[in-house]
């Protein structure tokens, strides 16, 4: 083999060999703790690498802790670390907290940031509340006047209650809950306008935080609207539909009379059915009564004499048709 190509062959595997010595052996890294006044030994980085935890992450949360005079123990990050659990924010939050003298235990900590949860955004807003924003919530007061309320809740970060704690959007329910039932026991909605802050006082003492991971600290009414006179438009809707029930009856009533004018009609009917075939028997029973010698010549005639007398008795009595027009 030619010299110049061994001499290669030889750099390159020093090279190689000296990257996976300082890969496996973070002298560097242990360097940099050890003038941090973090003591951790070579063989502990060593073996961080055989349980995939990567040493830096560990090495400078723990220098961090530190710095801040927190007292961290090297297995427990790796425990978290190895659960999932993500150091740099836990640690982050620690510092944060001894510097706002928050008791924060790390065992806490960790429980947070396994939760889901951001502890480290959730020590900030204990040290600076959070505002949020209601979305329009609409009410109607007791003489009917629909009120729409925009409020903005002050909260902050409750640390004992962020594991198993109710989130922003239960805060944001009970909220609108508590305008509702405070604007809906107002006597006139002139009342809520004239003192707006008579429904952040009735909704804070309901204790809507209970069972959340916040506190509220302050409930603003930002803004109120009227909106719809729902009383009137219930009254219009009774009314109205007063109105269609007794349409309804009254048709009935008109069908009801138009089926018994049917069923006389039908009965009148009838008798003048039966008035002209007791007319048409008439005839028969004088004839009978001639054959049989029940009835004489003089008697016919008075009896004609009477139904003349009697038809014109009825001719009279009835309107002339030129009278008439």
């Amino acid at each position: 083999m030619n010299p110049i190509a061994m001499y290669v062959v030889i750099i390159v595997g020093v090279i190689i060999l000296l990257w996976l010595l300082l890969y496996l052996i973070p002298i560097g890294l242990w360097f940099q703790a050890l003038v941090s006044g973090v003591r951790i030994s070579l063989l502990q980085l060593i073996f961080m690498r055989w349980r995939k935890v990567p040493p830096s992450a560990i090495v400078v949360a723990m220098i961090e802790g530190n710095k801040a005079g927190l007292i961290l123990n090297r297995d427990d990050l790796e425990a978290h670390y190895l659960a999932g659990g993500r150091v740099a924010k836990v640690v982050h939050a620690l510092v944060s907290a001894a510097k706002a003298n928050i008791d924060l235990p790390f065992n806490m900590a960790t429980a947070i940031d396994l939760a889901g949860r951001d502890v480290f955004e959730a020590v900030q807003m204990s040290v600076n509340p959070k505002v949020i924003d209601t979305p329009p919530v609409t009410a109607v007061a007791k003489d009917g006047i629909q009120l729409i309320a925009k409020a903005r809740v002050t909260v902050r970060a409750n640390i004992r209650q962020l594991v198993g704690g109710a989130g922003e959007e239960t805060v944001l329910a009970r909220v609108g809950e508590g305008i509702v039932s405070s604007i809906g026991s107002a006597g006139s909605h002139k009342e809520v306008l004239e003192n707006p802050d008579f429904i952040s006082k009735v909704v804070l003492e309901k204790g809507l935080d209970a069972g959340t991971a916040f506190e509220i600290l302050s409930i603003d009414i930002a803004d109120i609207d009227i909106g719809k006179n729902i009383g009137a438009v219930l009254q219009m809707d009774q009314a109205n539909a007063d109105k269609n029930i007794a349409q309804a009856k009254a048709e009935e009533r008109r069908a009801m009379a138009v089926a018994l004018e049917q069923e006389m009609k039908a009965k009148a009917q009838e008798a003048r059915a039966k008035v002209i075939e007791a007319e048409v028997k008439v005839p028969l029973a004088i004839a009978g009564a001639f054959d049989k010698g029940n009835l004489g010549i003089m008697d016919y005639y008075r009896y004609k004499n009477i139904e003349a007398d009697t038809n014109m008795r009825d001719t009279l009595s009835k309107p002339d048709d030129k009278t008439k027009r």
